[in-house]
Parts: C-alpha cells; sequence; structure tokens
C-alpha cells in the first residue's frame, strides 16, 4: 500500500460551524458539509502527515472503528473530495506549490 499525503485546495473556503466542516468551492460555488469523521481528516491534512497516520491517531481513538475499515472509508472520502477539485491527493508529502 503506498502512503497517500492530503492537503485542502486553495480554491476552497472552509468555517468549521459546531462539529461539522463546511467547505465551499471557490470555482463553482459549490457547498459542502463534511460530517465529524470526515471534519477531523480534512482539520488534520497538512499535507506531510500520511493518511495512514491521520486515520490511526485520530479517526481510530476517537470514533472507535477498526483500523482497517477507517482506512478503508477516509481513503474513499479522500478521493472522493480530491474528485471535487477541493482536496489535494499525492503519493508524497504535499508543498506549498502542489496545492491545487
Amino acid at each position: 500500500m503506498s502512503e497517500k499525503y492530503i492537503k485542502p485546495s486553495r480554491n476552497i473556503a472552509a468555517r468549521m460551524l459546531d462539529d461539522e466542516m463546511i467547505v465551499m468551492s471557490v470555482r463553482d460555488s459549490a457547498v459542502y458539509s463534511l460530517n465529524a469523521t470526515a471534519s477531523v481528516i480534512w482539520s488534520a491534512a497538512d499535507g506531510s502527515t500520511p493518511l495512514s497516520e491521520i486515520v490511526a491517531s485520530k479517526v481510530v481513538p476517537q470514533f472507535e472503528v477498526e483500523p482497517e475499515v477507517a482506512y478503508r472509508d477516509a481513503l474513499e472520502l479522500v478521493e472522493e473530495l480530491a474528485r471535487e477539485g477541493i482536496l489535494v491527493v499525492a503519493d508524497h508529502p504535499i508543498g506549498p506549490q502542489d496545492s491545487a
């Protein structure tokens, strides 16, 4: 399994409301409401921490879910958010120049 690194796109505006992250795409003004689990992943998306580490250190303990299930679901989520253009996903750490 190759590591995945994630970072919010530069083409978004995001704000935490209660325990949900609200994200708006600057590109098309689409608004996304991320649930508590997705918000934890989003908040930890710094481009340098592998997704597997985010899941193991943040998601598994907080939501009491099996690590394999949590990682599979997280990977599906980040790939969907990347398709929407609000998250950058790479096989290597993401620097400032790599943010879409």
